[in-house]
């Protein structure tokens, strides 16, 4: 039978979550269709990313939350292999994407690894500006430019 007062040890943040770090803070996004801010910061903890959005995109005024990180299913021990999230907004949606981020780019595929919709920006070597486009399958998607504010 188990001592329930063994103290447990704290969890800590998985190390593939430190790629996540260059989101943090507050940036202004702009493109031919698309203008406001998002704001990125770490859920107590350090296991979740969250993204605070507030633009207008193609009209289109769109608010949102997105929560980012590794998946660990109820019951499982070991987390997802990729960093998931899960979007929720003013006007209803709710979406699940895939994010890799490295010092050159950051991708983020609709859904799973390797989906046809998918973004995909190049950082300046200051890392405080991401370029880049939504690509989806048919054609379509938009360009933006993120650049860091505080």
């Amino acid at each position: 039978m188990a001592d329930d007062t063994t103290p447990q040890a704290t969890p800590q943040p998985y190390p593939g979550l430190k790629s996540l770090d260059r989101l943090v803070g507050t940036w202004k996004v702009s493109g031919p269709d698309i203008d406001g801010h998002v704001t990125f910061e770490w859920m107590e903890g350090g296991f979740f990313l969250l993204q605070h959005v507030d633009f207008v995109h193609s009209g289109r005024k769109i608010k949102g939350v997105e929560i980012i990180g590794y998946e660990r299913e109820f019951g499982a021990t070991e987390p997802s292999k990729t960093i998931k999230s899960h979007w929720f907004d003013n006007i209803g949606d709710t979406f699940e994407y895939t994010y890799e981020v490295n010092n050159k780019t950051l991708t983020i595929w609709g859904g799973e690894k390797g989906s046809p919709a998918y973004y995909k920006g190049k950082w300046s070597d200051d890392g405080n500006t991401n370029t880049g486009a939504w690509h989806y399958p048919g054609g379509g998607g938009y360009e933006s430019t993120m650049t860091r504010v505080k």
